[in-house]
């Protein structure tokens, strides 16, 4: 299977999917650490990739998404964006309800 294979199975069995530097328990970079505060304020189970541990995917991400920063956050396989997006959608109430409509629907 070839990296972009990887990031499309992972994105397709998850319905959160957070590519992060780093874990959850132990977040490498102050961003990937906001958001998954941002999901565990959320009460969201979420599957995340630590990059540094991944370097294919690390940059094979990047191209796959457009997207050239870390964390990247993706709801149902849809790519929502990095952390100030994710900071913006949470003090708006929406990223609870994109959440939970996302995690009720893979029940």
């Amino acid at each position: 299977m070839d990296v972009i294979e990887r990031i499309k199975d992972q994105l397709g069995s998850h319905a959160v999917v957070l590519y992060m530097k780093g874990t959850p328990d132990f977040p490498q970079c102050g961003f990937s650490s906001q958001v998954v505060q941002i999901l565990k304020a959320c009460q969201t189970q979420f599957m995340y990739i630590n990059i540094f541990e991944d370097l294919e995917v690390r940059e094979a991400l990047k191209e796959y998404s457009n997207w050239p920063t870390y964390p990247q956050l993706y709801i149902k396989g849809e790519l929502i964006g990095g952390c100030d997006i994710i900071n913006d959608l949470y003090n708006k109430g929406e990223l609870a309800t994109m959440l939970a409509e996302a995690t009720t629907e893979e029940s």
